[in-house]
């Protein structure tokens, strides 16, 4: 009965901590049922019908007793939420040097590519002691991408990305479910996270099975392909803004307002260009490429334009 698996393995870095907080919930819920449960069967036996207890004298109120009763659970309760949020944030931030894997998800199966350009389907290989961030959207319906040995699952929801990162802290096979209901194979919807050691991650990462085209090179073929060099370079005159530098930049958008240049906002001037038109430029010179481009073709180009330089390399 021991070696019954309560809790699936701890395999990450945040994964203790998460163990941590659910133990303490648990105690604390544990606890307070405890004394609710012994206050009502003494209760019930000490004052039952045809007992010598006296039942007068019962005071109308008691403000020790009261104050005790408020600020215990409450300070119980903001303890509670403080340990929560720090941890969340902790979950929702990833560290600035993680390793960034593209995740797309389809009925029934999960698309995964990195952006050396080797691409995995249902699997996902990773290097232990390396953070891990994943950016992923959907091809169709609502789906979740949860790995229960790393405490971490994430919506992807189509027609925007959503972000999620881990760090395994000891190699293995994990398991990698879908926790939406996306359709009749739900079920079948699984995979498997291998984490390795950095050596065997590089020797994976470079096989001769796995070698791909990066998916800068893919996106600047992209970019060739439908002809978005006429408008997006430096010297196409007033077409549209060049792309050199854009990414981490400031963008003046035509209503006024200012919006960094990152994944999400890529993503919606490539499907969705009349969104948020940038300050100088008319919105109807650019096509929308939503029935076009596939999501590994958008994602392709986006790396591409990361590739073309970052604000900070700019200047």
């Amino acid at each position: 009965m021991w070696s019954f698996p309560l809790l699936p393995e701890s395999a990450s870095t945040i994964a203790d901590k998460v163990d941590a907080l659910f133990y303490f919930l648990v105690a604390v819920s544990l606890f307070f049922s405890l004394i609710i449960v012994i206050g009502l069967a003494f209760s019930a036996v000490r004052y039952r019908r045809g007992s010598a207890a006296t039942r007068k004298g019962a005071l109308d109120d008691h403000l020790p007793l009261e104050l005790a009763w408020s600020l215990i659970p409450l300070a119980i309760a903001l303890f509670i939420f403080g340990w929560s949020a720090k941890l969340y944030f902790e979950m929702r931030v990833p560290p600035a040097n993680a390793m960034e894997v593209y995740v797309v998800g389809k009925q029934w199966m999960w698309k995964i590519q990195h952006p050396e350009g080797n691409r995995e389907i249902n699997q996902l290989h990773i290097p232990v002691g390396t953070p891990v961030k994943l950016i992923m959207t959907s091809q169709d319906v609502i789906h979740s991408f949860y790995i229960p040995a790393f405490r971490v699952k994430a919506d992807v929801l189509p027609g925007r990305y959503t972000t999620q990162w881990f760090e395994a802290n000891k190699p293995g096979e994990y398991h990698l479910f879908c926790a939406e209901y996306c359709g009749t194979s739900h079920s079948g919807m699984i995979g498997k996270i291998v984490a390795m050691e950095p050596a065997d991650y590089e020797r994976w990462l470079t096989g001769e099975s796995q070698l791909g085209v990066a998916m800068s090179s893919d996106g600047k073929e992209v970019f060739e392909r439908y002809g978005c060099r006429t408008c997006h370079r430096q010297d196409t005159g007033p077409r549209g803004p060049a792309l050199d530098g854009l990414w981490g930049r400031k963008v003046s958008l035509a209503n006024g307002e200012t919006i960094v240049a990152d994944q999400e906002y890529i993503r919606e001037s490539i499907l969705n260009p009349g969104a948020k038109t940038v300050a100088g430029y008319s919105a109807m010179l650019m096509p929308t490429y939503r029935n076009q481009l596939t999501h590994e073709q958008v994602n392709h180009l986006i790396e591409y334009l990361r590739s073309l330089g970052s604000a900070q390399n700019s200047k």
